[in-house]
């Protein structure tokens, strides 16, 4: 290296920038300072687990954004895992036991726990996971905190290759940082091109109620005793947290969001009239959200230097709208690369035969082919919990999947 190169390198900023504080953002940064990684993680969808090599972790600035409108609102983040994980001390709740009603009035209840593995889904509140990241980052000798609305990154030209962050503080101050890799975690400005797109659009109610009426040991993965729209699927989506407090959440498949009055009014039917939750109910808060569901590619890489991980890079798993656990493969096996010196391209979030049947999936119901609710209610009701939690999770041999097929 020359003597230019060697000074250029010196110049940097860190060794690695990383845009956006979200679910992506502070998992990368968190796992870059040198997080363990747990036993049960899995690796990503097309990549090898990475050999420690015990190299000092690379130095990072995260770039977050000021608090008002270019932040994420506070959501609740679910997710199936298997055994202990690395944020069970910030886990909301959890079950090893769930349920789905079918538009018949019919519940199946599983426990994917009972045959074989002992999957949890947990619930993760996106306010404790911040605090407890930022904490957790502020600590670590090699992450510096940034806080900027970004506006710009690209790659930075020359002997010696790089990326180049560039946008205004808090004061409206302008900024530029430079690392030798640069992760933009931010949400794309349009999705990519795609043969078909739907949207999961969401409106939940924290409720409590008058008297107990909710069994905190079962999840309510899915109730379909809900109109349906002609194209696509709607349900109600319920996690007790209390036997007298849960989270009750209308969710629609579908190729637009509705208005809020719509959300609202679904909801309150399903509470006063499907439901009849005991004693009445207040609604102590909520939660809305919108989740792209595509079968168009992102890409991974925006530069030679500058890559995209977490929703930008096709975490978000097209049939179900899960991300979470996706997320934490990409940016354990980036921080890994990282480390050992190799180009951190994050790897695709799921493998091509789970996007194949993602795809047929949702071209069905957005061409209403498929009664959506009939199917993944038989989904359930006719194959094993471990079967159906493998497939959701990306996790399931090509003999589960050609059973589930069929």
């Amino acid at each position: 290296m020359s003597g230019r190169a060697r000074r250029a390198c010196a110049e940097r900023d860190a060794d690695v920038v990383v845009v956006g504080a979200g679910a992506a953002g502070l998992s990368l940064a968190w796992r870059l300072a040198g997080a363990p990684r747990t036993a049960n993680a899995a690796p990503a969808a097309d990549t090898a687990p990475a050999a420690s090599t015990g190299a000092a972790p690379p130095s990072v600035v995260l770039v977050e954004p000021p608090p008002g409108p270019v932040r994420s609102p506070d959501r609740t983040w679910c997710f199936w895992e298997e055994g202990p994980g690395d944020f069970d001390d910030l886990v909301t709740a959890s079950w090893r036991r769930f349920a789905v009603t079918g538009a018949d009035g019919r519940t199946t209840f599983r426990d994917p726990g009972a045959r074989t593995y002992g999957m949890t889904y947990k619930m993760l509140r996106s306010t404790d996971f911040t605090r407890e990241l930022g904490a957790r980052l502020d600590s670590s000798t090699g992450v510096r905190r940034v806080s900027g609305t970004v506006g710009s990154v690209r790659d930075v030209p020359g002997e010696v290759p790089g990326g180049e962050v560039g946008g205004v503080d808090a004061r409206g101050r302008p900024f530029r940082l430079t690392g030798r890799w640069v992760f933009d975690s931010r949400p794309p400005l349009r999705l990519p091109p795609a043969r078909t797109t739907l949207f999961q659009h969401f409106h939940g109610w924290f409720v409590r109620t008058g008297r107990p009426c909710f069994d905190p040991s079962v999840a309510q993965l899915m109730d379909f005793r809900t109109p349906q729209p002609r194209r696509g699927l709607a349900f109600v989506y319920l996690l007790p947290l209390a036997a007298d407090r849960a989270l009750v959440e209308y969710t629609v498949f579908s190729s637009a969001p509705l208005p809020t009055r719509a959300y609202e009014a679904a909801l309150r039917r399903y509470a006063e009239e499907t439901r009849a939750l005991a004693g009445g109910f207040s609604v102590t808060g909520t939660e809305h959200g919108v989740i792209p569901m595509t079968d168009g590619v992102f890409p991974r890489r925006a530069g030679a230097s500058v890559f995209r991980i977490g929703a930008a890079a096709g975490a978000v798993r097209p049939s179900t709208g899960y991300a979470f656990t996706a997320i934490q493969r990409q940016a354990a096996a980036a921080a890994a690369d990282c480390r050992a010196g190799r180009t951190p391209l994050p790897p695709r979030a799921h493998a091509w035969r789970h996007r194949t049947m993602d795809a047929v999936l949702l071209r069905a119901l957005a061409a209403g082919r498929v009664d959506g609710a009939a199917f993944l209610t038989g989904l359930f009701r006719q194959h094993p919990a471990d079967r159906v939690l493998r497939f959701l999770e990306g996790r399931s041999t090509p003999a589960a999947e050609w059973a589930i097929g069929l």
